[in-house]
């Protein structure tokens, strides 16, 4: 009875101190014999791969032994562009990958994480998903092939680390930069950069040889430990309050299996549906923590944080709204996501758009 309690008071404590355990509903008829689902996160390691692990540690005992999730970190068991072969072919029950690697199955995916200068706040996502009808468009493209959309999970946003100081949009012209593709590096080729793509693996060694200028990646506290501090001086970020402009909002999900979707019970798929919400939320905020520490990290290690202007993020919204239709004109299901995010920024509650700037763009719905 002691160790149980103990494991019960260690769970509370875990990530947002105890936010999972309020979520659990009650779960009618656990089993002694349960389901396990195979899950593998994106996360190869550090403080990401830590409270994925932390939290499905928690979902066997919040059921009663009748679902337990396995964990798997990056490349465990499959690489990171497997993962949707892998959870339709029964290898892995569910995955916990960056959403826009489902873009080379489901190209309305792009729009399903954040753009260059688009929504800019994991809030507004969250409206996007659960107001705005997101997540029932998500579903049922996820459903044609064959998988589960549970719902998006918040991480951070994405940060410029340079080996020079860059002020202003023009200090982008002429800088060798590695950007992760598609629309975003379209945006910084407009503005004079030389864009390359880059694994993650291989940043640092291209920063430390000179090979790049300037780099992007995820977070502070996630490329403090891989070291970026040590081979840039400078962090680029938007205005006060626009940490990122081309990626503010870096979004992950959890998928599943159809077939071991529609093995659950109407219960435990409510329960699997909420306890989505809670991992975002423990997610988002922890990592939102290990920023704080690596900022004055950071700091003490000399890096200097430069950043943009207002007109910065207005010249590269001109730049960016083309590059938008233009990626959403490739697919009709993607224009049906872009059209609801569009409608949002130019409405009263953002403004992100003047209107003036979608004049003769049209959307092939």
């Amino acid at each position: 009875m002691t160790v149980l309690k103990s494991r019960r008071a260690a769970l509370k404590t875990i990530g947002m101190g105890g936010v999972g355990a309020l979520a659990a509903p009650h779960i009618a008829g656990a089993q002694a014999n349960g389901t396990t689902w195979r899950i593998q996160t994106s996360w190869p390691g550090g403080a990401g791969l830590q409270i994925f692990r932390d939290w499905c540690g928690s979902i066997q005992e919040k059921t009663g032994g009748e679902l337990t999730f396995q964990p798997f970190g990056a490349n465990d068991v499959v690489g990171d562009f497997q993962l949707y072969d892998a959870v339709k072919n029964g290898v892995l029950e569910a995955v916990n990958p960056f959403t826009i690697y489902a873009q080379g199955i489901i190209p309305a995916a792009t729009f399903l994480t954040s753009i260059p200068l688009g929504l800019r706040q994991p809030s507004e996502f969250d409206t996007f998903y659960y107001g705005l009808g997101g997540i029932d468009i998500a579903r049922e493209l996820y459903a044609a092939q064959g998988m589960y959309f549970v719902g998006p999970v918040h991480h951070d946003a994405n940060i410029i680390h340079s080996k020079v100081p860059i002020r202003s949009i023009d200090d982008f012209a002429g800088r060798k930069m590695r950007l992760p593709g598609g629309m975003v590096a379209e945006v910084f080729t407009e503005i004079g950069a030389e864009t390359t793509v880059l694994p993650g693996s291989e940043i640092f060694p291209a920063l430390e040889k000179g090979t790049i200028d300037v780099a992007d990646y995820v977070g502070p506290a996630v490329n403090y430990a891989l070291g970026f501090s040590q081979v840039t001086d400078y962090i680029v970020m938007g205005p006060p309050g626009f940490m990122s402009l081309y990626q503010p909002v870096d979004i992950m999900d959890i998928t599943v299996g159809q077939a071991a979707w529609d093995a659950l019970s109407p219960q435990m798929k409510q329960f699997v549906e909420m306890e989505t919400h809670v991992y975002s939320d423990m997610h988002y905020a922890a990592i939102q923590a290990a920023d704080q520490e690596a900022w004055g990290k950071f700091e003490a290690d000399g890096t200097e944080v430069t950043r943009l202007s207002q007109d910065d993020v207005d010249l590269m919204t001109e730049i960016a709204v083309p590059i938008w239709f233009d990626y959403a004109n490739r697919d009709p299901n993607a224009a049906r996501v872009f059209k609801i995010q569009l409608d949002y920024m130019q409405s009263g509650s953002l403004g992100y758009v003047d209107p003036a700037l979608t004049e003769g763009l049209t959307l092939n719905l």
